[in-house]
Order: C-alpha cells, then structure tokens, then sequence
C-alpha cells in the first residue's frame, strides 16, 4: 500500500483527474494537499462529492493537510483573524474525519519579530484548546509538522499523544543538520509522514532517492516507531515539468516501494 498527495500536480481547482490518475497508477490512499495554504472553505458538498471520488476510484484518504490561511490564521495578533483560522482548522479536522482520515497536519504559524513569544503562544494555547474537543469528537489527531523543533516539543509538552502528534516532512528535516535526531527524539508522536527529497539546499518535494536525504536511517526510525500507515510521500511535479504525469506517478510509485522494503526490511529481527 501506499500514498502519494492529491497536489502532486496543483494545489487548486478539480481534484478529480488528479485522483483517477493516482488511481490509475496503482496508488491505494492519498493524502489529502488541495487549498493546504489558502482560506478556502471546504461545504459539505464539496466534502461529499469529495468521498465519491475515493470510492469511485478506489483510494482511501490517509490523512489531510490543513491550512493556515493568508487571512484566516490560528495564530494571528488579529482576534478576529484567529478566530476565523481557528474555524479553517476545524473545518479540514471535521472533513478528515468524515473522509476517514486519522490526522489533519498542520504548521505553527510563524511569529513576527514585533509580536511578543508570550503574547503567541497565549494565542496559540487558546486555539488549541478550543479545537481539542473537535478533534476528539471526529477521531482525528492534529499532527505538527517539523519546522521548529523546540516549539514542537513546546506543545507536546502541554498536549497528551491522544491530540496532538508529529507529522515528520523528509525534506523539511533534510534542510538542518539535525533533523533525524530530532525526530529520534520524538519518535513516539509520530503519526504521519511527508516523504520527498531534496539537495539540502531547499524544499525541492522532489522523488525519492534523488537528493541527500539519509533514507537507510528514517527507514530504521520508522520501523522503531508507531508509525503503521502506509509510506506517504508529497512529491510533486514542480521540479519534473517536462515530465508526463503517468511517468512521474509510475517513478514515484517505484522509488515509494523500494523504501516500503527498506522499512519493512528494518523491521525484521537480525
């Protein structure tokens, strides 16, 4: 089994070809990346539409980036702007849930240099308090996604494993000296995964095995974790523009199965 992200192509507009083709490729789950950064909105009909197309297609949602928005923001100064961030977040954990999705991931919004550390992070606690009993009531976990470590284990340290997790994006990691001894660290919130690759000079969300990402290394700390999901990658077509979409899935599909293989093969007793 394994996962690739719905915006593998674009992040906007229809999802339907870009399922059918993630289908087509031999792809059983999908993790859920349209509008990851916008204020849109998803209606209820929207979401079912949404769960047809899983159906139709065979695919089953494995998780869903939610979104900081440019204008609704979870963590802005702005009360309003955070609270209406605060409905975007509730928003993608409610469609996760309805979609059967177990985590809805998201990033900490960044702080200003005139905004206060105190002043945030009061601001923050009062979103994540507020979006804790929608989280438990869908099922759904919101998974953290690496940029700041330090912050990450600031809120692991005020929030319990049933609410809040990881989600561990290779190519994030790749962009520090030290991104899987941070992630060794909190290897048991570990919930969701972002696999791509790049030169450790930016996120490039390229294949995998084609970048300077320690590949034999994460593949003995997922074995080691709770991780059980399939192996989800977020490559995207950004850096193969010349490419036909059935050849990039079809490579994306390959390079995902050889390091399923190298999990599983970490796994086994020596």
């Amino acid at each position: 089994m394994l996962s690739i992200t719905s915006d593998y192509k674009t992040s906007t507009g229809c999802p339907e070809p870009y399922l059918r083709r993630i289908a087509e490729a031999g792809f059983s789950h999908v993790h859920w990346c349209h509008q990851w950064n916008t204020d849109f909105v998803y209606a209820a009909p929207e979401v079912a539409q949404i769960e047809a197309w899983l159906r139709d297609f065979g695919l089953q949602l494995i998780d869903l980036h939610g979104s900081v928005g440019p204008e609704k923001n979870w963590g802005s100064p702005r009360e309003h702007e955070r609270l209406a961030g605060v409905e975007l977040v509730a928003n993608r954990i409610e469609m996760a849930g309805r979609l059967g999705g177990d985590a809805a991931i998201m990033h900490l919004p960044g702080r200003g240099e005139d905004d206060p550390e105190d002043a945030y992070w009061e601001r923050m606690w009062r979103s994540l308090d507020a979006l804790a009993p929608v989280a438990r009531r869908c099922g759904v976990r919101i998974a953290i996604e690496n940029g700041d470590f330090d912050a990450i284990e600031r809120v692991f340290a005020r929030y319990g494993p049933d609410y809040v997790g990881l989600c561990y994006d290779a190519g994030h990691g790749n962009l520090i000296a030290d991104g899987l001894d941070r992630l060794e660290r909190v290897l048991d919130r570990l919930v969701s995964i972002h696999l791509h690759d790049n030169d450790g000079e930016g996120d490039q969300h390229k294949l995998l095995f084609s970048g300077t990402v320690d590949w034999p290394r994460l593949a003995s700390l997922l074995a080691r974790s709770p991780y059980a999901k399939p192996v989800s990658m977020e490559c995207t077509m950004a850096r193969y523009e010349d490419w036909e979409e059935t050849a990039f899935l079809a490579r994306a599909r390959e390079t995902g199965e050889s390091f399923a293989a190298m999990v599983s093969q970490a796994g086994r007793p020596a």
